[in-house]
């Protein structure tokens, strides 16, 4: 295992000093970096950039090396962020192309006299509510699984199977409509 050197080891005492200097050598290029890594739809580089120092702070006692070590494992919790981001977005635009393409399709639209977001309501409200609270928060809100668990007072793992089931339940009523909405 390798020392730390100063500058690492008065960070994990927690001295503020430390943390500027670790701030100023490696911010700047951090958020450039992830600027080119940016996706449309995605997260703000400075947003992903705050969550890998969040991710550090909090885990600076597993680090051990130098200040300039400390940039390598700095990008690499950010590379991990930004590619969840990444993944995130992908989602969100494949659901929201499915999605507009079944509205097209088959779910009730102005002529029936209700408008997009009447739709969403009335689909949301014939969830069970804890599915309702979490899709909610997950797929309207975009909260992540942990912030939506926080908000919830759930496990992570009960808002994961609380929206599958949630998602599950939608995608078989959108079916229903289709069926009904073919058969016309």
């Amino acid at each position: 295992m390798r020392a730390d050197d100063e500058l690492v080891t008065a960070a994990k005492r927690g001295d503020a000093a430390a943390w500027r200097e670790l701030y100023r050598a490696h911010a700047g290029r951090l958020v450039v970096w992830l600027e080119a890594r940016s996706v449309p739809g995605g997260e703000a580089p400075d947003d992903l950039a705050a969550a890998a120092w969040l991710v550090a702070a909090e885990r600076i006692t597993d680090f051990h090396g130098s200040a300039s070590d400390f940039g390598g494992w700095l990008f690499g919790i950010a590379r991990k962020h930004a590619a969840n981001a990444s993944r995130r977005a992908a989602t969100r635009v494949r659901g929201a192309d499915t999605l507009a393409a079944d509205a097209d399709r088959s779910a009730p639209g102005p002529e029936a006299g209700l408008l997009a977001d009447e739709w969403v309501r009335h689909a949301l409200a014939a969830l069970p509510p804890r599915e309702r609270d979490v899709i909610a928060c997950t797929e309207v809100l975009d909260l992540d699984v942990a912030t939506t668990a926080e908000a919830l007072g759930m496990t992570a793992v009960a808002v994961r199977v609380a929206r599958h089931r949630g998602l599950k339940r939608l995608r078989t009523r959108l079916g229903e409509q289709m069926d009904r909405s073919e058969r016309r």
